[in-house]
């Protein structure tokens, strides 16, 4: 199977919130990078319904409003983007206004038609966006103004499940509920893509948030959920301490199989006892979470808050084995901001 095969079919356009934003791109639009690229992001940004745009001053506090998208709650993007909040506003003039939304495909739509400012995104899906390639929402339909700022840390592939289920491999999932994620998220992306790489095709399809596809577990509505994110995840940490859960490994032919599909997918292990009653390392695949940025944002600014973030990377509690500078462009699969590009090259 080759990599554009498995590639190609794993977004339904139709309903996705992500798609609506990307429309602004087509048609000879300039993807909200202003009327000469080169405006500030106080000029890009679109009307809020307050009479003000996601990055305007704000009266009160004086300092400029950044509109970050993050991804659902049940995640890692969410409480992620929240300490990049308290971080940047602790050390700059800016305010960030963190949304959560469907995470990856959903937050380049976002950027795309500056809704969004800066947004956490999959690498696999920044390639995508950049390139239009890979997914159905953006073939033929790049999104030029898409930058990178930089990388942060793996995001494991779980597949989660009720221990009473008798699901044990993949090949178990034949004939079940799967919840694949929100629709149009990179979560939904990748669990299609797994699915096809080792010839899953029977299955009745799903999609909800994490938190929501716990609920379905407790609730036996689904048989089993796909979930992309940092371990721990708070939705199967929380949903562990009240059932017995199994987390079917990604391992041996399988996990070949998934990275002969689709190169960006790396080996990754979910640590044994990440997980009440999981006692044993689990092998998986995952990909990489970065932050995005958009062209029309202004140098000085990207600049300002990705310094604020990675020289006081020590503040914060969340992936710090992970988060550094160093390590910061190590998978950026799209061309950094030049603000960004000024920070780390300095």
């Amino acid at each position: 199977m080759t990599e554009d095969s498995t590639r190609r079919r794993f977004l339904r356009a139709a309903g996705v919130t992500g798609v609506a934003a990307l429309a602004g791109c087509s048609g000879g639009g300039d993807g909200g990078d202003g009327g000469d690229g080169e405006a500030t992001a106080t000029e890009t940004s679109m009307d809020d319904g307050d009479g003000m745009t996601e990055t305007e001053t704000e009266s009160s506090g004086g300092g400029t409003r950044l509109s970050w998208h993050a991804g659902g709650t049940g995640g890692t993007y969410f409480p992620l983007s929240n300490e990049f909040k308290s971080v940047v506003e602790a050390n700059t003039d800016f305010t960030l206004n963190v949304q959560s939304t469907g995470a990856s495909v959903e937050n380049v739509g976002n950027l795309a038609s500056g809704d969004a400012d800066f947004a956490l995104i999959q690498n696999d899906i920044a390639s995508f966006a950049k390139n239009g390639t890979g997914i159905e929402a953006f073939q033929g339909n790049a999104i030029d103004n898409l930058m990178g700022v930089a990388t942060l840390y793996p995001e494991t592939i779980t597949v989660i499940t009720l221990a009473d289920t008798g699901i044990e491999t993949l090949s178990d999932l034949s004939g079940t509920t799967i919840n694949t994620g929100d629709l149009g998220s990179g979560t939904q992306v990748n669990a299609l893509q797994i699915l096809e790489a080792v010839g899953i095709t029977d299955f009745n399809e799903q999609n909800a948030s994490f938190s929501q596809a716990a609920d379905q577990l407790r609730n036996g509505d689904i048989d089993a959920a796909f979930v992309v994110g940092g371990w721990p995840v708070g939705a199967i940490e929380d949903l562990a301490t009240t059932n017995d859960v199994n987390i079917v490994p990604i391992a041996g032919e399988n996990r070949q199989a998934v990275k002969d599909a689709a190169s960006w997918f790396a080996d990754d292990t979910i640590p044994a006892g990440t997980y009440t009653g999981v006692d044993s390392a689990v092998e998986t695949v995952a990909v990489q979470a970065m932050i995005a940025t958009r062209s029309g944002v202004d140098e000085s600014t990207v600049e300002t808050v990705t310094a604020a973030i990675f020289d006081n990377v020590d503040e914060l509690t969340i992936k710090t084995d992970f988060i550094s500078r160093d390590s910061a462009q190590d998978g950026m699969s799209i061309e950094l901001h030049p603000g960004a590009a000024a920070y780390f090259d300095a």
